[in-house]
C-alpha cells in the first residue's frame, strides 16, 4: 500500500496492528513510487478486503495499492543486522544502532538526516536496552520510527 506521506504510513501500521492484522510489514516502496524518506506497507493478498475496510473506517485508505509479483519489482526490507564479533549492528533504512553484546549497552546510534537524531543518541547511547524506552516513545519522526524498528531487532537479537 503506497500512502502519501510516512506519518499516514506511521498511522495505517498502528491501526491495522491494533486491529489485530499480524502480516503486515513496513518496507521501501518500489523505486518508481519513492520521492524522498518513504515508506510503504506490504501485507498478504488475501486480508485486502478487510484490511482497506478498516483503514477506511479510520480514514486512513492508502492513494495505491501495487500487486509485486516478481522478485525484479519486489520492495526492500528496511532492517537489516550485522554481527561484529563484541557487538551488533541493526540497519533499519538509514537508521543504526549498535550494542555491545555482552552488557546490552547502546554504544552507538547514527544515520538519518532528521532533527531528534542527536537527541535520540543522546537519550540512549550508554543505556542498556532493555532498560530504555524505545526511539518510538522519545521521537516523532521518520528517524525515530525506522530507529526504533532497529532498537526492537536489537533486543531480540541480544
Amino acid at each position: 500500500m503506497i500512502y502519501e506521506t510516512v506519518n499516514d504510513v506511521i498511522q495505517a501500521e498502528a491501526r491495522l496492528k491494533k486491529a489485530g492484522f499480524e502480516n503486515i510489514t513496513v518496507i521501501a516502496p518500489p523505486p518508481e513510487y519513492r520521492s524522498g524518506c518513504d515508506l510503504s506497507i506490504e501485507f498478504d493478498l488475501i486480508e485486502q478486503v478487510s484490511i482497506l475496510r478498516t483503514l477506511e473506517t479510520n480514514d486512513l485508505a492508502p492513494i495505491d495499492i501495487l500487486n509485486i509479483s516478481t522478485d525484479q519489482h519486489r520492495p526492500t526490507q528496511i532492517c537489516a543486522l550485522k554481527d561484529f564479533g563484541d557487538y551488533i549492528m541493526v540497519r533499519a533504512a538509514n537508521m543504526k544502532i549498535t550494542c555491545d553484546k555482552k552488557t546490552g549497552q547502546i554504544v552507538n546510534i547514527s544515520g538519518g538526516g532528521c532533527s531528534d537524531v542527536p537527541y535520540l543518541a543522546r537519550e540512549m547511547i550508554g543505556q542498556k536496552i532493555t532498560e530504555t524506552r524505545s526511539p518510538r516513545d522519545i521521537g516523532y519522526t521518520l528517524c525515530a520510527y525506522t530507529l526504533s524498528i532497529a532498537f526492537e531487532k536489537a533486543k531480540e537479537s541480544l
